[in-house]
């Protein structure tokens, strides 16, 4: 699944095409996504791009016609072609633009969304939703704020959108290894200086993926291949059994809240049990 970096990596992959371009029109293969694609963004014509921006993991074309709402799902992608590029199977939307180009949204699983809001806030996806990893608002003293009343691993509350968005799997994994915090530890046990730590390394973590990310930017014109983001350097997720690149110790993995969770066990301590 697609998470914040590479999100991030799309727009700003996309926004020179797009800003203060005209979407001539949009095209709709299939309409059946993970919610119904809605009938109003058939009636885009001559539509200019404004602006675009991220809420968590979504992508928001601000219009003058209103904002555009889009998610990638588990194996949706975007990339520009030419405008006379025959599409594939999997190809479900377009928006033909006016620069001769077309972003062209590409879903196998069709687990993806777009959307449509006079303002992007105004739609549900949005609602009760924490601060972005990377402002301000995401700190050491909210963590800890936050975790007082929550016994659920920590793992799963640096995954909870309510908390923050955008930590995804991969990014939780690597940020609890960097902090030797086990990923079972209850939420409400992290000390004050273990918040700090966690919110420093969740940024760095975070723009570090996006930065690899600024450097494969042109697979967005690439019309042969999806883009398929970059290849990030991960220091424990999926890598079961291989040594940790800090002891040499075996790293092994368990299951939290459905998600496979890398750990190892020497420099990430086991949880104890609660008072």
């Amino acid at each position: 699944m697609p998470e914040l970096p590479e999100v991030e990596t799309t727009k700003r992959g996309i926004t020179p095409h797009l800003l203060n371009h005209t979407i001539q029109q949009i095209i709709i293969r299939q309409p059946k996504l993970r919610w119904m694609v809605p009938d109003i963004l058939k009636t885009f014509h001559d539509v200019k791009v404004k602006g675009l921006s991220r809420r968590a993991k979504y992508l928001i074309i601000h219009t003058e016609k209103g904002d555009i709402v889009g998610h990638l799902g588990m194996s949706g992608s975007l990339r520009v072609v030419d405008k006379d590029l025959a599409p594939s199977k999997h190809d479900h939307v377009d928006f033909v633009l006016s620069n001769g180009k077309i972003l062209r949204y590409n879903d196998p699983r069709r687990f993806g969304a777009w959307l449509w809001a006079e303002k992007a806030e105004d739609l549900s996806v949005f609602k009760n939703l924490g601060p972005e990893p990377l402002d301000e608002s995401f700190s050491g003293d909210y963590l800890f704020k936050q975790s007082r009343r929550r016994k659920m691993p920590v793992k799963g509350f640096l995954m909870h959108n309510a908390v923050v968005v955008g930590v995804g799997n991969i990014y939780a994994n690597e940020t609890l290894f960097l902090c030797h915090i086990h990923p079972q530890l209850p939420a409400n046990q992290l000390s004050l200086e273990e918040c700090h730590t966690l919110a420093k390394t969740i940024k760095a973590v975070l723009e570090k993926s996006i930065q690899q990310g600024g450097t494969t930017l042109k697979d967005f014109q690439q019309p042969d291949g999806k883009p398929g983001y970059f290849a990030q350097e991960l220091l424990i997720y999926g890598k079961k059994g291989q040594p940790c690149p800090k002891c040499t110790t075996p790293i092994e993995n368990l299951v939290i809240g459905q998600r496979n969770s890398f750990f190892c066990p020497q420099c990430q301590k086991i949880p104890t049990e609660s008072a």
